[in-house]
């Protein structure tokens, strides 16, 4: 098995985030289901998750409508078949989120690194699955359109074969071609050194969230984590935790720690069961913003921030020699056990002391 050990110089990459982004581009042909509709009654019926009928209104008379390439300000124009439409959202800013990334491990297939624009040869590295806003550690990318089509296929299978085995990470890799593992801070004191949560992940209504919010649900699918205890901090009331995934649900370890009754430390959404804090699924808020949009929601949504959730280590096939490979992410002070602190403490000053230094290490 190899070790996440980058083939190529170490590198750490990534621009500041500008203060405004550039805006987006929503592009529609009109079908003949929609022919003879007028023009805010096709954007306020097909996107009514994006602005309530007044901040379409607004959108339209602000200019931010074509209509094949022409700017329409008119709400009832008629559509008909076959006209392109698109929607120009105006530019906004982003919440803060880390830009710097570092290269953990890179060959011909698998890799993040950046590609100049004039390198237009060169592969394009392409996410093959997603991390929550909140959540720090390893982002898998494939380099090749081979890559892309295994990596996927390794998270579909994961998710798909769902089953009830208590074995390691790399007994368990025999059987899965990928295992993904995190580390976690939550409340509580966890009792049981191990714990498999089966618990079915659904989507219920939730103001601020146009698609719906994920929940533990009996009725959802299905999804499995398993939970090991690393550390419990009696006089902290908090357990630091592994949790292995074997599916792959949107913001699963947040829900399926929470259900068990123990919630990542400073998540403001989920709480005891898998449940959001306020749960209104049949409040609408009418309002709209300047740009035409719903308003912030009041409530806690899924990209709130505040715990600490780390994607740690990744173990594959790789997916052109089927070499198992390993890739591991450092941890952050708050997620390392105090063994590990002292570990890194203990080699750091010996470098220091190898290098002829003389400094005082310490680590919060």
């Amino acid at each position: 098995m190899s070790s996440s050990s980058p083939t190529r110089q170490p590198q750490t990459f990534g621009l500041p985030w500008p203060d405004l982004n550039h805006g987006l581009l929503y592009n529609d042909v009109v079908r003949a289901s929609d022919s003879e509709l007028t023009l805010i009654e096709f954007y306020s019926s097909k996107y009514k998750n994006s602005a309530p009928l007044q901040g379409w209104l607004q959108r339209i008379r602000n200019g931010q409508i074509t209509v094949d390439g022409e700017v329409v300000k008119d709400p009832s124009t008629i559509l008909r078949v076959g006209l392109e439409l698109v929607y120009h959202r105006l530019p906004w800013r982003e919440p803060d989120a880390p830009y710097l990334l570092e290269v953990l491990y890179e060959d011909d297939d698998m890799a993040t690194k950046k590609i100049s624009p004039l390198s237009c040869q060169e592969p394009h590295p392409v996410p093959v699955h997603r991390l929550g806003r909140g959540t720090s550690g390893i982002l898998l990318c494939a380099k090749t359109k081979h890559a892309k089509t295994q990596l996927a296929a390794y998270f579909a299978d994961g998710t798909s074969n769902i089953g009830d085995d208590s074995n390691t990470s790399m007994e368990a890799h025999a059987v899965r071609k990928i295992s993904k593992i995190y580390r976690a801070l939550v409340t509580g004191i966890l009792c049981e050194d191990k714990v498999i949560v089966k618990q079915p992940i659904g989507v219920v209504r939730y103001p601020g969230v146009a698609k719906g919010l994920y929940v533990a649900s009996a009725t959802g699918k299905p999804a499995l984590s398993k939970v090991e205890v690393l550390e419990r901090e009696i006089h902290k009331n908090r357990t630091l935790v592994q949790v292995e995934i074997q599916s792959g649900r949107p913001h699963q370890i947040r829900i399926h720690l929470s259900y068990i009754g123990h919630p990542l430390l400073g998540d403001p959404l989920y709480v005891l069961g898998g449940q959001p804090k306020c749960l209104d699924s049949d409040f609408v808020d009418e309002s709209f913003a300047v740009d035409g949009g719903f308003l912030r929601p009041t409530k806690p949504v899924p990209g709130d921030c505040g715990y600490n959730l780390h994607a740690h280590q990744v173990i594959l096939s790789h997916p052109s020699s089927n070499e198992v490979i390993k890739v591991t992410a450092p941890l952050p002070a708050i997620l390392r056990t105090q063994q590990e602190t002292e570990e890194l403490v203990s080699t750091t000053n010996t470098k220091n002391a190898a290098d002829g230094e003389c400094t005082f290490n310490r680590f919060p």
